[in-house]
């Protein structure tokens, strides 16, 4: 199948602006860019699709190149419901920063920042040169300035979408770049770059888009950093332990789905994967797959070897095998309290929410469901003590089979 066939079959592919770009993608060699502002230190699981698909077209042969809006940042892409929050340039240029680097270990591209441009460009400029061929009529027909004309939109905000063609042209004419990707939701900054660049070259250049589907929750709701629970490409807010258990508990009905778009396993060995799905799905095997490739290539080999010891010593209560580093791993995000003194066994589990009463600590008790650091206890007069907390900071007790809490040792 050519280049463009297997993005189809991968899920890739939303929209494109012509046939000229599927021909181009087929032939290779097309400089292409994407990009992103600088409105967080880290990249989340939401962004990664277009991503990917900037990588498999620079296996193919194209020449990428990342744009990093440290000047779009300071302005803002409109979100469908408020305006965003304007940041400092000292903390644009931190997460600028951090991102550079993260995505230098997704894949080889060059890098810009559109503040060396942008920066210098003053208000008469930017209004005769640019703004005098944009019509309001054709700007606020896009569907991120639509969407927030019943509850307002700022000049500032409304802007965004002339900055971005700017940078298309500036890419245009001073890298020889055409073509911009994007995910579904940049359509319009897409086409009000191509528009500009026809009205100010002509109609005989090239220059197109191509936008891939956005990655969406189950229920629906684009992946954001604004979100609770967000998923992030940085180790230090998402642990790789708490990444490879997303891509684990994946949907029976989106594992297939994502295994195309997200992994580089063959066709064949996808294929493979789907039959053994759908003859063993309780198996899990596309899952595994799923957790095991997204984890190696954002996390590396041995983050991945290691979120597989902590899942499974969790699953069979083995904690004892565990580094404190691997513990707090695991254990991000489940019930916890902290105490500063030694407590009984009873009164703990009903403080952390593991029973209800005192009543009921004592029949889980008894029952011999209740573990400390990994040891059955029956004991009824059993403290928990800081002396004998791993590493003399956290004990984990577990409630039957799978229900786990923290105590952290002050």
């Amino acid at each position: 199948m050519t280049l463009f066939e297997e993005l189809e079959y991968r899920g890739l592919v939303y929209n494109t602006t012509d046939e000229e770009v599927i021909k181009r993608i087929n032939k290779g060699g097309e400089k292409f860019y994407l990009g992103t502002d600088p409105t967080g230190d880290s990249l989340h699981v939401g962004h990664l699709l277009v991503f990917i698909l900037a990588k498999r077209l620079e296996k193919a042969g194209h020449h990428p190149i990342l744009l990093i809006g440290g000047g779009t940042g300071f302005i803002g892409d409109p979100k469908p419901t408020a305006e965003r929050k304007m940041l400092t340039k000292e903390q644009i240029n931190h997460n600028a920063e951090c991102l550079y680097k993260q995505v230098k270990n997704l894949f080889n591209c060059e890098m810009v920042n559109n503040y060396d441009w942008l920066s210098s460009l003053d208000l008469i400029s930017f209004l005769r040169d640019y703004g005098k061929l944009f019509n309001v009529n054709y700007m606020i027909n896009k569907e991120t300035v639509k969407s927030r004309l019943d509850t307002g939109i700022s000049y500032t905000e409304f802007t965004y979408q002339i900055l971005q063609a700017v940078d298309f042209y500036h890419l245009f004419k001073d890298k020889g770049v055409t073509l911009q990707i994007g995910g579904q939701d940049q359509w319009g900054n897409i086409t009000s770059g191509l528009e500009l660049i026809r009205k100010l070259e002509g109609n005989d250049v090239f220059a197109g888009g191509l936008t891939c589907p956005l990655f969406m929750k189950s229920d629906g709701t684009k992946f954001g950093k604004s979100e609770s629970g967000t998923v992030w490409l940085d180790k230090d807010k998402t642990s790789p332990y708490t990444f490879y258990q997303f891509w684990l508990n994946t949907p029976d009905a989106d594992v297939i789905k994502e295994l195309k778009q997200f992994t580089f396993l063959t066709k064949e060995e996808i294929e493979k994967l789907e039959i053994s799905f759908n003859e063993a799905p309780h198996l899990r095997e596309a899952q595994k797959a799923l957790a095991r490739e997204m984890t190696v290539m954002i996390h590396g080999e041995e983050a991945y070897k290691e979120a597989l010891k902590v899942s499974a010593s969790l699953f069979s209560g083995n904690i004892q095998e565990l580094s404190i580093d691997e513990i707090k791993m695991g254990f991000e995000g489940v019930p916890s309290i902290e105490v500063n003194e030694d407590l009984g066994l009873i009164n703990l589990l009903t403080l952390v929410g593991a029973s209800k009463s005192n009543r009921e600590a004592r029949d889980f008790i008894n029952g011999g469901g209740v573990m400390v650091n990994g040891s059955q206890v029956k004991d009824m007069n059993f403290v928990v003590k800081k002396e004998d907390a791993i590493n003399q900071e956290i004990t984990i007790i577990r409630r039957g089979k799978k229900n786990y809490y923290v105590i952290k040792h002050q």
